[in-house]
């Protein structure tokens, strides 16, 4: 990534963006330095979530809370109540860290952006539609003494939106255009996938197309016992069963047009038992695995196919750029790359790791509003117009 300084005088902007994902696998936490066009990647960290908070957020995501309540919890608010807490204080956990590591000290942090964690996103249910994350932004600013911009999606639904995807605009702070009148189509890998499309001279449009790697790793876990398939080795072991990809990519959801938005409230294992008729125990499991694989690469393929094929795209063809944690899935990037039959690269080319983009977004989103610009495409996420996003909470 090639750094274009905007104002050294007044030193660095820097802004924290704090992200856990559908996969629920470790908190990502990015610092990034705005006084830099695009901003500059001071430095990063995974912070572990652990146990048991890692079950609690699973259980509460999955509308399973378990049988047995930790003590003192006696129900399933009391339980969201602990992993609200507990959470908040990972987070500040997970800021010491980096700060202590790059030298870099609390007061110099303008803010940190904290999406939280997503434990229900409701966008179809039309006057009862809903999103919730958590994670207490009021504690964060509390132990780290750093003000906190949070809550970003729910705005966005008050204005008729669905929420989601809010990282297309970052995407095209965060992925400029280098002047060579080329589209950049950005795929973010997470448990669900999302793209944004970045056109010169136009507003950027995004949707999910689908799940990324929410069904693969719900079904390694169930029959690997380990929480992904790295590098795709048990999906690369197994034969995609083309009956079986038919019959899920039969969904209505993805022949929908955008603006759309899901998550695994939708595409999980109870998903796959009621789509497949029964196909996907009959089965050997690593060509499940296989098929869920192709599924998440077809889906992709589909969604992107008016940017990737007519003359414009034959003549000028769009970069495309992988991020979230399925861009480290060597299956999956060459199992993409056969689908959109485009050259693909990482986001480390451009100066941020894969994990790091979807933090990076929301450093971005907190910058937005605490600059009182808009943090949301209303041509994205379906609302009624550009709003200001999130709730600010002061050191």
């Amino acid at each position: 990534m090639t750094d274009s300084v905007i104002d050294t005088a007044s030193g660095p902007e820097y802004f924290i963006g704090a992200m856990t994902g559908t996969s629920i696998d470790g908190l990502d936490l990015c610092l990034l330095d705005f006084s830099h066009s695009p901003p500059r990647l001071v430095g990063r960290h995974e912070q572990p979530l652990g146990e048991p908070l890692t079950s609690w957020l699973r259980a509460l995501a999955s509308a399973t809370p378990p049988i047995d309540l930790p003590p003192p919890a006696i129900d399933a608010i009391d339980l969201l109540g602990m992993a609200d807490r507990a959470l908040a204080e990972a987070t500040a956990a997970g800021v010491h860290w980096l700060l202590d590591q790059i030298g870099v000290t609390p007061e110099a942090v303008r803010a940190i952006g904290s999406h939280g964690q997503t434990i229900r996103h409701r966008p179809d249910w039309h006057s009862a539609a809903f999103t919730l994350q958590i994670g207490d932004p009021s504690r964060i600013a509390e132990l780290t003494g750093i003000g906190v911009a949070a809550d970003f999606r729910r705005r966005d639904f008050a204005a008729g939106g669905q929420g989601a995807p809010l990282v297309p605009p970052a995407h095209a702070a965060l992925f400029p255009d280098r002047r060579d009148d080329r589209d950049t189509l950005v795929i973010n890998l997470g448990g669900i996938a999302n793209v944004s499309v970045i056109r010169p001279g136009e507003s950027p449009a995004g949707f999910d197309t689908g799940p990324a790697n929410t069904l693969m790793d719900a079904w390694h876990s169930r029959h690997q016992g380990a929480p992904f398939d790295r590098d795709g080795r048990w999906a690369a072991q197994g034969e995609v069963h083309e009956g079986l990809l038919a019959c899920l990519l039969s969904d209505p959801f993805f022949r929908r047009p955008a603006p759309k938005s899901t998550g695994p409230e939708q595409f999980n294992l109870d998903w796959l038992d009621r789509r497949s008729e029964g196909l996907a125990h009959a089965l050997a499991a690593e060509d499940v695995q296989a098929t869920l694989l192709e599924l998440t690469a077809a889906s992709i393929g589909d969604a992107l196919s008016p940017w990737l094929t007519g003359s414009d795209a034959q003549t000028n063809a769009p970069r495309v750029i992988l991020c979230g944690g399925g861009a480290l899935n060597r299956r999956l990037r060459e199992r993409l790359r056969a689908r959109l039959k485009i050259e693909i690269s990482s986001s480390e080319a451009w100066g941020l790791p894969p994990e790091s983009v979807e933090g990076a977004a929301f450093a971005w989103l907190a910058r937005q509003l605490l600059n009182g610009a808009p943090g949301n495409a209303p041509e994205v996420t379906g609302a009624r117009g550009p709003r200001l996003l999130g709730g600010f909470y002061p050191a």
